[in-house]
């Protein structure tokens, strides 16, 4: 494993995880749980098998990962976060905040699957309405389908179709995520092909996590 060769503690975390396709890797771990090599492969387009053994060599050295091998019917090696990997979830969400300045447009070759429309609202909003009552919200983005429950304060997400949604979402990833993420407000989705059927109303209980984040005070 290459190595800044600096005392500090951000050099020393993107020793272990900074390479290209590490934190993708933990990503799928996170949303998807344990998972085979075929899974993780499905969920990373475009890595070569070679290089995804590689990265999962390397974390299991860093005791990032482990594997399981599951006994029959499924009698496979299963790849699963430690404790440690799971500690790098809140550092991926920031991240993933961060990033959302650049989710506006969407690139021909840009690849888009179920379980990343399922975990971006769950991650990144909140229901800002928490004694109304329950809501299901269907996101559809070309083949991807997800569902939101929100209730309770709570904003849970799962990959699939609900059967009776009170709002359902449809249209291009940018014009779905930048609606639930506050990058675009519903007239801007609409003009970019957002179709919104059901109650719109929902849509004022969720409210994007980086809306109530509050600046961090530095001191004079």
């Amino acid at each position: 494993m290459r190595s800044y060769g600096q005392y500090c503690s951000i050099a020393r975390a993107l020793d272990v995880v900074g390479d290209r396709w590490t934190l993708l890797i933990v990503r799928e771990l996170l949303i998807q749980g344990p998972c085979r090599f075929t899974d993780l492969k499905n969920g990373l387009p475009g890595i070569a098998a070679n290089l995804l053994s590689t990265r999962l060599r390397e974390l299991e050295q860093a005791e990032l990962i482990e594997r399981d091998e599951a006994p029959p019917p499924i009698a496979t090696t299963l790849y699963r976060l430690t404790e440690a990997g799971h500690a790098l979830e809140p550092a991926l969400k920031a991240v993933g905040l961060w990033g959302m300045r650049y989710m506006s447009t969407v690139d021909r070759q840009d690849t888009f699957l179920p379980q990343w429309l399922a975990y971006a609202p769950a991650w990144f909003t909140v229901d800002a309405d928490p004694e109304a009552p329950p809501a299901v919200v269907q996101l559809d983005v070309g083949d991807a389908h997800a569902v939101m429950e929100i209730s309770g304060g709570r904003v849970e997400t799962r990959v699939g179709r609900a059967d009776s949604p009170d709002l359902v979402l449809n249209g291009p990833a940018n014009a779905v995520l930048g609606l639930l993420m506050g990058v675009i407000d519903l007239d801007v989705a609409t003009q970019i092909g957002l179709t919104a059927t059901g109650r719109r109303d929902v849509l004022g209980r969720l409210r994007p996590i980086a809306e109530i984040q509050e600046p961090t005070a530095h001191a004079s």
